[in-house]
């Protein structure tokens, strides 16, 4: 039985991460003081806390060998209709985070995934049709770019707030 649930993913920095979560308040989702600005990595996934450590060693290790990147945020993207989500998007940084991803998603975090893996930055989600159309038209011309030198293991709270717990550097050699 699962004491805890967590996920794994890179925290957007500021000020990109105040700007993303003033627009989630603004416009009224409900998530928006329980979600950080964030790119999931690893989604929700119940975990004992037996298991901490063994993943924390796995989340260790595939930050020893995966290097520093960098991502660009730029425009706005939905998965509607399948979902009611408005994300801003990634015009850079798709690649290592697929890479990252898929490393991490190995024992002792595998685990199969609902849909293909899309990296992205939610900004809208259990909004009404207009208030997503508002929020895809008016963060289209968002940009950020920063580098990525480590990703965060988070738990979700019993109050439904994900909190970042630790941080696992990235060290990887790069090019």
């Amino acid at each position: 039985m699962a004491d805890l649930v967590i996920g794994v993913s890179v925290a957007i920095p500021e000020p990109h991460a105040g700007a993303l979560q003033r627009a989630r308040e603004v416009y009224g989702d409900p998530l928006a003081a329980k979600v950080p600005p964030h790119i999931t990595l690893v989604p929700p996934t119940p975990m004992t806390d037996e298991e901490i450590p063994v993943i924390e060693n796995h989340l260790t290790r595939v930050g020893a060998t995966t290097a520093p990147f960098r991502v660009r945020l730029r425009g706005t993207g939905t998965f509607r209709p399948v979902t009611p989500v408005v994300f801003v998007t990634l015009a850079e940084g798709i690649g290592p985070c697929g890479l990252l991803q898929e490393k991490l998603r190995r024992p002792p975090l595998d685990r199969e995934l609902m849909f293909p893996y899309h990296p992205h930055v939610t900004i809208g989600h259990h909004l009404d049709e207009e208030r997503l159309d508002r929020m895809f038209d008016e963060y289209y011309d968002f940009h950020a770019l920063f580098e990525v030198r480590e990703f965060w293991l988070s738990e979700h709270g019993r109050d439904e707030v994900w909190r970042p717990v630790r941080a696992f550097p990235l060290l990887g050699a790069t090019w």
